[in-house]
């Protein structure tokens, strides 16, 4: 996967808000940067993972690499802003597909520096460092110097304990980029809303440890504790049993997973392996026949698309505490 890069950036988020609010008919989206140009907050200046941009009107043609980047573009009104995407980890929701199909795939993983320029952007937004991995071509600085304005998810770059507040400032900084604050807001209230109620459901449950199965047959790949993963666990009523591995993803030892006992192990859902086979590799393992979680068979399954900082977080945190805690959260 290309989430494997040295610096081991997060891997994605479900949300089944229907946001009136958020989303505009259509035939009546004033994305298409005639109304939004005409939008207050202009000129807006924001840094983003080390970059500083001031822009003087809303970003006309977009190109976004990797798929939660794309669905907070739909997830905002802003299909007829893009004119190129790339790198799905899986299936955008049924809620973006009839937007998501009319907008080009440039390639089916990362395009080359060359045909992000034939799709002639002004702006190019990535979810994960690797987007922008400067030795295939793809730097920040290339593209500036092509007069293309980038932004990186705040996920890859982001120092803070509170992911979800990182969340929400992601959302703000490209609503006011876009200039449309309004569904920005709308968007933030709803998941605060949501998120809300799901730590009512969850305020009496002792938490469950978890161990998060990404990948992995020598060492196991598996959420750490920065990034919007760990807080997922919290959020649905869990403790994850590497909250103390310093960064969002990384490899733990068997050993380790052993002697933590998790409760559940929450599988990734991405790529050539299947759920089944995941599942299979960690039952089939002898060393494990003594975790709890394994012993009791108990598993939880979330698309990789939901453990990353993008618009399915607080609907995700749901599903994850719906598979962690049945009795609560259906009573």
């Amino acid at each position: 996967m290309s989430r494997r890069t040295p610096a081991l950036i997060a891997a994605a988020v479900l949300l089944p808000l229907a946001l009136t609010a958020c989303s505009t008919p259509e035939g009546d989206e004033p994305t298409g940067n005639k109304a939004a140009a005409k939008s207050d907050g202009f000129p807006y200046t924001v840094t983003n993972c080390g970059v500083t941009t001031t822009y003087k009107a809303p970003p006309k043609r977009v190109v976004t690499m990797n798929q939660h980047v794309t669905e907070i573009m739909l997830e905002l009104g802003l299909t007829k802003s893009l004119v190129g995407t790339a790198y799905l980890d899986d299936k955008v929701l049924p809620k973006y597909a009839k937007d998501y199909a009319s907008v080009p795939v440039i390639a089916k993983e990362y395009p080359s520096y060359e045909q992000v320029l034939a799709t002639n952007p002004d702006f190019v937004y990535g979810g994960y460092s690797s987007a922008f991995t400067a030795g295939d071509g793809r730097g920040r600085e290339a593209f500036k110097k092509a007069g293309i304005e980038t932004r990186l998810n705040t996920e890859s770059c982001a120092e803070a304990d509170t992911p979800m507040e990182t969340l929400y400032e992601e959302i703000r900084e490209v609503g006011r980029t876009f200039g449309v604050t309004d569904r920005a807001e709308a968007w933030i209230k709803q998941a605060k809303a949501d998120n809300a109620a799901t730590a009512e459901k969850l305020k009496d449950l002792k938490a469950l440890p978890v161990f998060v199965y990404d990948s992995g047959d020598k060492t196991a790949f598996t959420a750490g504790g920065k990034g919007i993963g760990n807080e997922l666990i919290t959020r649905a009523g869990g403790t994850n049993i590497f909250a103390d591995l310093d960064k969002s993803f990384g490899d733990a030892s068997w050993e380790n997973v052993v002697a933590r006992k998790p409760e559940a192990i929450v599988i990734y859902d991405y790529g050539a392996t299947t759920v089944a086979q995941k599942k299979k590799r960690l039952l089939g393992d002898p060393a494990l026949k003594d975790v709890p979680a394994i012993k009791n068979k108990r598993f939880a399954v979330m698309p990789l698309s939901d453990a990353v900082l993008g618009v399915r977080v607080p609907a995700a945190v749901e599903k994850l505490a719906a598979q962690l805690h049945p009795a609560a959260t259906t009573s």
